[in-house]
């Protein structure tokens, strides 16, 4: 049923997977940003790094922000991105900086991450005040 008499209308099903994508994502982020601010695990794994345990709290609050942004409409293309420039920091942490490292999880959420915001550039875009690139690119013999 798409919007008829009953008033109602269907998402398309690439915006539903957008929006279990985006879900799944501010799950998993608000998780690990628990786990920062409750200390424990990471408090050790911050002080191997050795910048202090305020990185730890910068992470956390990062996180947990990024994870609000995605279940924001407006807000999800720029959450997307700000959380993979932080994946981006874990992965190079965990590969070069920890001796027992693990950088396959956050290898993956940049992954995912980088997807999503690609996806949502639109909101991105709109939020920044910058018009989409015009479709000059496509050549008049395929039209």
């Amino acid at each position: 049923m798409s919007g008829g008499a009953s008033g109602t209308r269907s998402l398309p099903i690439g915006s539903i997977a957008l929006w279990v994508v985006r879900v799944a994502l501010a799950a998993e982020f608000l998780y690990s940003g628990y786990l920062l601010f409750s200390g424990g695990h990471t408090e050790q794994v911050f002080a191997e790094i050795g910048l202090g345990q305020w990185l730890r709290y910068v992470t956390g609050v990062l996180e947990v922000a990024g994870a609000i942004g995605l279940l924001i409409p407006r807000f999800g293309g720029p959450s997307a991105l700000l959380l993979a420039g932080v994946m981006v920091g874990a992965s190079v942490t965990e590969l070069f900086i920890l001796a027992n490292g693990g950088p396959v999880l956050p290898l993956i959420l940049l992954i995912v991450c980088a997807t999503l915001a690609w996806f949502l550039q639109d909101q991105t875009r709109a939020l920044l005040g910058i018009k989409p690139p015009k479709d000059d690119a496509v050549d008049e013999d395929y039209r």
